[in-house]
């Protein structure tokens, strides 16, 4: 008998014998999200002749019998990121929370500034040289086991045997237990609309090719299931769940062009069903990596295209982000936002997302706030924020003002709150006193009009126009020539006011609609084509204008964005797009008439009205010429 094997047999022992090793007064680890031994918790909180005894871990997903109020005098938990075992017990006093980036908490153990003294863990059987596997939990667990002074390890059967930094030998183990119960698991939860309409614009920023981290829950789940059109996207992620595993089976993960670890989905822990645990098990596809490598900003810099999307309670109008506390109340943890969001900055090509429904309390409360509750933490500071997601839309914060920030949150809130949330700008002088509201009635930014279209080589990416938009407007108006200008507005104009340009930016997506051609320019973007409808509810006709910037002009771009524009005021509900033309305006003239729709042209003086009238009952648009 190999002298591994002979150390586990002598070495099993009950579970109530194994956390006889805890002493009045230790620090004890327990093993992480569904990775929990829940024999030993069990056993460990049944002891009565203990006290003082701290229990330490990030979310667990087990009961958390050590942080019940009866246990107070015996044990006292202190979690690095506050599950809903224990969210109570922090809330009463009865039980710590120490906020730390994830990325920093090995380096406590491992530093001995948290001494452990019991690390209580669940592995895999041992293979034929006596190394079990951390299984679906790594993260902090790989520097708890490398530290603690004793090692009581759960040996379960169910747990999978994963790849990557996993293992640990039987003779590096102290104690040993067998359990032959089934891991704990987590129901994935189905996402509902709001999750849909905010993964899909989410899925909107992901670019082919793109590494992507990701939590779990309705919202990452019904950003995966958005991306099934995508190719090669890789994963470096401090974990994930089951809705993963389709778009691999469907070949749209392949990991192929990953700039870090190519060809392996790199993360710390999964939580989630026996399906999710079945897949990781032995399969080389995924490398299970501890916190310090998974959440080290430098690291996940080094994957280009890096999009991180995370989750937030609430964003006020400078970009500060809280997503650990409900005012004074802790509610989870800062985890590894800051470490993938601050990585996912210094990516080549990298974006980081803040995804959240706009409202709480079944609509009752604005996610998107004035200021931050009292007591509420700043988890991600407004220099750190990239990108705000909601159902509504799509705000764009890096390197904006603190006006054009209020401006875009604004636009994304939910409308029952975006009045109230103007007012507050105003009196903080956030925004100017005559800032132009918004529609009262509209609906959601529509992602399903954005599209990529190439024109003699260059790409054109087109999409609805955002209320933060002023300054690429402005600098689009101020980039055509006079008579451009001069046939668009068919009146000389040397410059836009204020409210000019706020009102064209704010659109209802209903009855107003605006589409941009923009082009990029390095890391920023040029507006180089405009297209506006404007319905008019009683008549249904809507009013049409388009221009495009002088050098773009005779590429077919205004032909294509013109088809554009008309096809999505036919799919709103207008009965005929309409124009006022000026007479020398050849360009326009010829644009209605090439659309292929029944035209009706009248003439006053130097201009044209034109009408196009679409056939009723035809639900097919015409193709794009």
């Amino acid at each position: 008998m190999r002298d591994w094997n002979a150390r586990l047999e002598s070495r099993t022992v009950t579970p109530e014998q194994a956390v006889a090793c805890v002493r009045p007064g230790s620090r004890v680890f327990v093993g992480s999200g569904c990775a929990e031994p829940v024999l030993l918790v069990t056993a460990l909180a049944a002891r009565p002749d203990v006290v003082d005894v701290e229990v330490l871990h990030i979310t667990t997903v087990g009961n958390a019998p050590y942080a019940r109020a009866e246990q107070t005098r015996r044990f006292r938990a202190n979690a690095f990121f506050i599950g809903s075992n224990v969210r109570e017990a922090v809330a009463h006093g009865s039980a710590d929370y120490t906020p730390m980036f994830l990325s920093e908490i090995p380096a406590l153990f491992r530093s001995r500034r948290i001494r452990l003294d019991v690390a209580l863990v669940t592995v895999s059987p041992p293979d034929a040289h006596g190394y079990c596997s951390l299984g679906i939990s790594v993260d902090v667990v790989r520097s708890a086991v490398d530290t603690a002074t004793v090692v009581v390890a759960e040996i379960n059967p169910t747990m999978p045997r994963t790849h990557g930094d996993t293992f640990l030998h039987v003779n590096d183990v102290d104690i040993f237990v067998h359990n032959t119960a089934p891991i704990l698991e987590t129901v994935p939860a189905p996402a509902g609309d709001l999750d849909r309409a905010i993964g899909r614009l989410c899925a909107s920023l992901v670019p082919d090719g793109a590494t992507l981290q990701m939590g779990i829950g309705g919202i990452p789940n019904a950003v995966l299931a958005s991306l099934g059109n995508r190719h090669d996207l890789g994963i470096h992620t401090e974990m994930f769940s089951d809705g993963l595993i389709d778009l691999i089976e469907g070949g749209v993960v392949t990991c192929r062009r990953k700039t870090l670890r190519p060809g392996k989905a790199v993360t710390s822990f999964v939580r989630g069903s026996r399906r999710l645990y079945d897949y990781v098990h032995d399969n080389p596809f995924f490398e299970f990596r501890p916190t310090e490598f998974v959440n080290d900003p430098f690291v996940i810099a080094r994957n280009e295209r890096m999009i991180s999307i995370n989750s937030a309670l609430q964003v006020d109008l400078t970009g500060q982000v809280c997503a650990d506390s409900i005012g004074t109340r802790f509610y989870s943890g800062i985890g590894g936002q800051v470490d993938f969001i601050r990585g996912a900055a210094r990516s080549p090509g990298g974006r980081s997302i803040l995804a959240m429904e706009s409202t709480a309390k079944q609509g009752t409360i604005s996610r998107i706030v004035s200021t931050l509750s009292e007591g509420a933490g700043v988890v991600t500071t407004r220099g750190d924020v990239h990108t705000v997601v909601t159902e509504y839309g799509i705000a764009e914060l890096r390197g904006r003002t603190v006006r054009e920030r209020a401006l875009s949150l604004i636009s994304i809130a939910h409308p029952d709150f975006r009045s109230e949330l103007l007012a507050a700008a105003r009196h903080r002088r956030v925004v100017s006193a005559d800032q132009v509201p918004w529609p009262e009635r509209g609906r959601p930014y529509p992602v399903e009009y954005e599209s990529n279209q190439v024109f003699d080589g260059t790409e054109v990416f087109f999409r609805p126009l955002r209320p933060a938009d002023e300054r690429l407007l402005r600098d689009f108006f101020y980039s055509l020539s006079p008579d451009a200008v001069f046939q668009r507005f068919r009146r000389p104009l040397r410059e836009l006011t204020t409210a000019e340009i706020q009102d064209q930016c704010s659109l209802d997506y209903d009855t107003e609609m605006a589409i941009a051609g923009i082009v990029r320019e390095g890391e920023g973007e040029r507006i180089v084509a405009v297209a506006r409808a404007e319905r008019d509810r009683s008549s249904g006709v809507a009013q049409a204008s388009i221009a495009v910037a002088e050098d773009f002009q005779g590429r077919g771009l205004g032909t294509w964005l013109f088809r554009h524009i008309a096809e999505i005021a036919r799919t709103l509900g207008a009965a005929a797009v309409s124009g006022t033309v000026l007479a020398n305006n050849t360009r326009m003239l010829n644009l209605f008439h090439r659309f292929g729709a029944p035209v009706e042209s009248v003439r006053d003086g130097d201009t044209w009205t034109i009408t196009l009238r679409f056939a009723v009952g035809d639900p097919n648009p015409p193709p794009p010429v």
